[in-house]
């Protein structure tokens, strides 16, 4: 089991109910079978230092969590096809 730290920038013009939808699928991936997640701050919408995809603002979600490193890798593919996410930066601790 490893540490890690996820902070997303979800696209800040989505319904409440979507976006914690999309939080939760987002931490049940990272946190696989045997992990456990040990903060979750949800930022609210925020200013962007420089668009992204037309954006200027986004919503700031960060996340410290313990994983499997095969959960984490399988996440960081799948954050990467997803639409409503601007940015993310996923790190091991």
């Amino acid at each position: 089991m490893n540490s890690y730290y996820l902070t997303l920038v979800l696209k800040p013009d989505l319904e409440e109910k979507v976006r914690k939808a999309l939080l939760d699928s987002i931490s049940k991936k990272l946190v696989g079978k045997d992990g456990k997640m040990e903060k979750e701050d949800l930022w609210g919408v925020r200013a962007l230092a420089y668009p992204i995809n037309k954006q200027t603002s986004g919503y700031y979600a960060h996340f410290e969590i313990q994983a499997d490193p095969k959960d984490a890798k399988g996440l960081d593919k799948s954050l990467k096809v997803e639409e409503d996410v601007l940015r993310y930066l996923l790190i091991r601790r």
